[in-house]
């Protein structure tokens, strides 16, 4: 009799098959995605690693100084994409994005826009432009209401006081190497619309009324897991939301899935497959392993990829990843 994640798993993996298509594969590793810790100054109620201001949960500086050693010894990993958490409230982090830099690796910092307001992070921003780091900062609609809906009150003001701080350091800003990059993700149990159509409303509505531009907006869709996934079996929402990611289960998005492409490292050093799979602590096929187990990331190239309901979260409609939509349209 098959387990619950077995069965789980095995939903997914259906839909793979009927599509024409294997088990996930690992392909190229360009891009070593980080959860430096969990300590956040928001409590977001989407947050699938349930972050927050009383989490502890950091990366050791042993943990740190690895991550440089990797990626020194692995010159095919492109990116190091740094997330939370808010990454900038770890002791550690500007000494990575130095170390990354270095290196000659693109660094992304995920940021939640208004931790640069926090008591200590006055120059972060300044740092970051210093050190061209990418910027991918969460917001999740261009209109206070849902903003707060979903985030908290008083934070799309100081978004808002982030965004206008960042363009004037020259982010976003036409010809500049600064990279500013919005992100939506739904208010509620929904998939988000197009990505383009939405991008060209956030432009008009931030540079209308705040005289704010930006690179790209990436769209990303809800997982229906942990903080979110309460909240939709509190509502009695949850096979309502699930029943719609699945129906709209696209084969398109599968070559472009993030995890093919990328290993995600969590705050205690262990590998996993994506930042999801990090967050409901499903490990990679095989034996449990950690930043401190190899030396060469390419032996991880060509593994399998552990999958589960939440995977259609990726798949649905023009798909989801850390970089935004994967295809056109809805399947």
């Amino acid at each position: 009799m098959l387990t619950a994640p077995a069965l789980d798993r095995d939903r997914f993996e259906t839909h793979l098959v009927e599509a024409g298509l294997g088990r996930l594969q690992r392909a190229r590793i360009r891009t070593l995605q980080l959860n430096i810790g969990l300590r956040c100054n928001l409590a977001c109620h989407h947050c699938h690693l349930e972050s927050g201001p009383k989490r502890v949960e950091r990366l050791d500086s042993r943990g740190c100084a690895r991550i440089l050693e990797l990626l020194e010894r692995n010159e095919g990993v492109e990116t190091l994409d740094i997330t939370g958490g808010a990454p900038e409230l770890h002791e550690g982090f500007r000494d990575l994005v130095r170390g990354a830099r270095q290196l000659g690796r693109s660094v992304i910092d995920r940021c939640n826009l208004t931790v640069l307001f926090e008591l200590g992070q006055e120059d972060t921003a300044d740092f970051l432009a210093e050190q061209g780091v990418d910027i991918i900062a969460s917001l999740p609609c261009h209109s206070l209401d849902n903003v707060e809906k979903q985030r908290g009150r008083g934070v799309f003001d100081g978004s808002i006081r982030a965004l206008q701080r960042l363009n004037a350091l020259g982010y976003g800003r036409p010809g500049s190497r600064l990279v500013l990059d919005l992100v939506y993700n739904p208010v509620g149990p929904f998939l988000p619309p197009s990505q383009a159509s939405l991008e060209d409303a956030y432009r008009k509505e931030l540079g209308e009324h705040f005289g704010i531009v930006f690179n790209r907006l990436l769209t990303i869709t809800n997982m229906p897991i942990k903080r979110f996934a309460h909240e939709l079996h509190r509502e009695g929402r949850y096979e309502a939301y699930l029943s719609l990611l699945v129906n709209h289960f696209n084969a398109e998005n599968v070559p472009g899935l993030m995890c093919r492409s990328l290993i995600s490292v969590a705050y205690d050093g262990t590998i996993y497959d994506c930042d999801f799979n990090q967050a409901l602590e499903i490990p990679p096929p095989g034996p449990r392993r950690t930043i401190f187990d190899i030396d060469h990331l390419g032996g991880l190239e060509g593994e399998g990829i552990s999958t589960a309901s939440h995977c259609f979260g990726c798949t649905s409609g023009a798909g989801s990843s850390c970089g935004g939509a994967l295809s056109g349209g809805l399947a």
